[in-house]
């Protein structure tokens, strides 16, 4: 008797999960977060310092069959340290940034955990650069594209993630310059 209604509450669960992931989703949200960039050239680090900066912005998410995809629209403000020959500084690059994030969502009902990778570009802003010392850096280019991967985790409405953006495109017009960025975000979706 243990054992049917063991295996009755497990036959529902599975139905439910599946269920939950088939049918259609969309969700409209708010997200803020915190990034730890550091900028290299050639695969080296200009500075080993990690600068941290910040995003805010919107996201969306459409979802059937348990994929989803996910564009995203934020404000961000890049930091990082720099330091080539005799020349240093702090450097930030403020931009708009548009990823559009592709991936699948594991739980049941408002809580669950979500996998998400796809491409993320990046418009630079009017004064998009500003150094802490002056020096000769209109080389820098006004837009720039990467990857973005990361993990994440829903509460109902809430939502956490964690993400690692890789540049792919030189910020540099003369040097093989490069974003990299950890980010730590929260949001709370509305719709």
């Amino acid at each position: 008797m243990k054992k049917s209604i063991l295996t009755l509450i497990c036959l529902i669960a599975a139905i439910g999960i599946s269920q939950a992931q088939l049918f259609p989703t969309f969700k409209v949200g708010l997200k803020a977060g915190l990034g730890f960039s550091s900028l290299s050239s050639e695969g080296r680090f200009l500075n080993s310092d990690t600068k941290t900066g910040f995003q805010l912005g919107a996201w969306g998410r459409v979802g059937i069959a348990g994929f989803h995809v996910q564009p995203e629209a934020y404000y961000a403000s890049k930091k990082v340290g720099i330091e080539t020959g005799d020349q240093s500084g702090d450097a930030t690059f403020k931009s708009f940034d548009v990823p559009i994030l592709l991936g699948t969502r594991v739980g049941l009902g408002p809580i669950g955990a979500r996998i998400q990778a796809g491409p993320v570009f990046s418009f630079g802003q009017n004064e998009d650069i500003s150094f802490t010392k002056p020096a000769e850096w209109t080389n820098y280019k006004k837009s720039s594209t990467g990857i973005i991967g990361g993990i994440g985790a829903d509460i109902s409405s809430f939502t956490v993630d964690l993400r690692y953006e890789h540049g792919l495109s030189n910020l540099n017009a003369t040097g093989n310059q490069k974003i990299r960025m950890w980010t730590i975000g929260v949001g709370f979706s509305f719709l």
